[in-house]
C-alpha cells in the first residue's frame, strides 16, 4: 500500500466518523439537554454539561461497539458519568470556582431556548425530586425509561446490567414509586401508559 493510499484511506474514515458522530448528536442533543434540564434549572449548568458529555462522547467515539448496545445507550452512559463528576466536585467545592471563571457567557436566544427547555422538564425534576425515596440503583432505571425514554434494553446497557436484571429492578423501582407517591397516579409516562414492552 503507498503512503498516497493509506492518507486517501484514513482521510475517508475520518470523514465517515465525523459524519456518524453528526448523525448521533442530531439525534440525541434534544434529549441530553433534556436529561441535565431535570437536574438543574441554570441555563449555564445545562448547557456545560451537555457540552461535556459531547466533549467526551467525540474523545471516546473510537472506543463506542454497537455490540454492546445503541448509542444512544452509551450516550447517556457518558452523560450519567458527567453529571456524577459535576456533581462530586460541587459538593466537593474543589473546583467551583474554576467552573465560575471559566463559565462561558451564553447570548439572550440561548438562554431563552435553554429556559424554555427548563420549564418544560419541570415535571421531570419534581419526578426526579419524588425518586429520592428510592435506592439510588432504582433510581436510575426508572430515570433512564420513564423520562428519558430509552428502551428498557438500552438503558440496561448505559447502566451495564443484564436485561433480564434490568426488567427486575424497573418493575420493582415502579412499584416502590407508585407505593412511595400515590398521588402522583396522574403523571403517568408515556412509557407505562403504553405497557413498556420492556425490550
Amino acid at each position: 500500500m503507498t503512503q498516497r493510499t493509506a492518507v486517501t484511506r484514513q482521510a475517508t474514515t475520518d470523514a465517515g466518523a465525523t459524519a456518524e458522530f453528526e448523525r448521533i448528536y442530531r439525534a440525541n442533543v434534544a434529549a441530553v439537554t433534556a436529561y441535565f434540564a431535570r437536574r438543574s434549572a441554570d441555563p449555564h449548568v445545562v448547557a456545560d454539561l451537555t457540552a461535556d458529555t459531547f466533549v467526551a462522547v467525540i474523545t471516546q467515539f473510537g472506543s463506542f461497539d454497537p455490540r454492546k448496545g445503541t448509542a444512544r445507550a452509551w450516550m447517556f452512559g457518558i452523560a450519567r458519568h458527567v453529571y456524577a463528576s459535576y456533581c462530586e466536585a460541587y459538593s466537593q467545592q474543589q473546583h467551583k470556582m474554576r467552573r465560575l471563571a471559566g463559565r462561558r457567557e451564553l447570548d439572550t436566544d440561548q438562554v431563552e431556548e435553554l429556559l424554555d427547555r427548563i420549564d418544560a422538564e419541570r415535571v421531570g425534576r419534581d419526578l426526579v425530586s419524588g425518586l429520592a425515596t428510592l435506592p439510588d440503583r432504582d433510581r436510575a432505571v426508572v430515570e433512564l425509561v420513564d423520562l428519558a425514554g430509552l428502551a428498557p434494553k438500552e438503558a440496561a446497557a448505559a447502566l451495564g446490567l443484564a436485561p433480564s436484571t434490568m426488567r427486575m429492578r424497573l418493575m420493582r423501582a415502579r412499584a416502590r414509586l407508585r407505593a412511595a407517591t400515590p398521588t402522583t397516579t396522574g403523571t403517568t409516562t408515556t412509557n407505562q401508559t403504553r405497557g413498556d414492552r420492556n425490550d
